[in-house]
């Protein structure tokens, strides 16, 4: 058998799709084998929903967890007016949010000084904090050149997606 008529067969396997060829002529022996493919479908990947409403920032009230079934349906509401009221008492349009979901840290480590504080300049780039999420250390940089007129979260706050962290004026 020569090499043109086995790239020919090779040809004719991998065309065809089959899984095994064997030819024998003398003592010369051809195997030629096409693995299948694989079909792996991923589970679709059901949305995470959260239905406790988040705690409100500004010197609100903590919010108490109705415990008759008719409350039930008014807590949204009431936490939607709160969130509405504590955005609009921000007072700046200057306002640094988290962009995503962890735990906020004012300082590199327990021991180091905070990042910045009130009454602070700072300039845009600069970092004003870290979020951890996932065990990643994220930085939280200033979006702003500014004074920091107020920090609106605690060292080792949860802090939610989209929540005021720094006002700068």
């Amino acid at each position: 058998m020569t090499i043109d008529e086995i790239v020919t067969l090779i040809q004719a396997v991998s065309d065809n799709g089959l899984t095994s060829f064997v030819y024998e002529e003398g003592d010369q022996k051809l195997v030629l084998k096409k693995k299948k493919k694989k079909n792996v479908a991923q589970a679709p990947v059901a949305p995470v929903v959260i239905s406790q409403p988040a705690t409100p920032m500004m010197g609100a009230m903590p919010m108490q967890m109705a415990a008759a079934p008719a409350a039930v349906s008014e807590a949204p509401e009431k936490a939607a007016e709160e969130k509405k009221e504590s955005t609009l008492d921000i007072g700046s349009d200057k306002v640094v949010t988290s962009p995503l979901v962890g735990t906020f840290y004012s300082s590199a480590s327990p021991e180091a000084e905070a990042f910045v504080k009130e009454g602070d300049t700072v300039k845009k780039g600069q970092v004003l904090g870290i979020i951890e999420a996932m065990k990643l250390m994220n930085e939280i940089e200033s979006e702003y050149d500014g004074v920091v007129e107020a920090v609106l979260v605690n060292n080792e706050d949860v802090v939610e997606y989209g929540q005021p962290l720094f006002r700068i004026r």
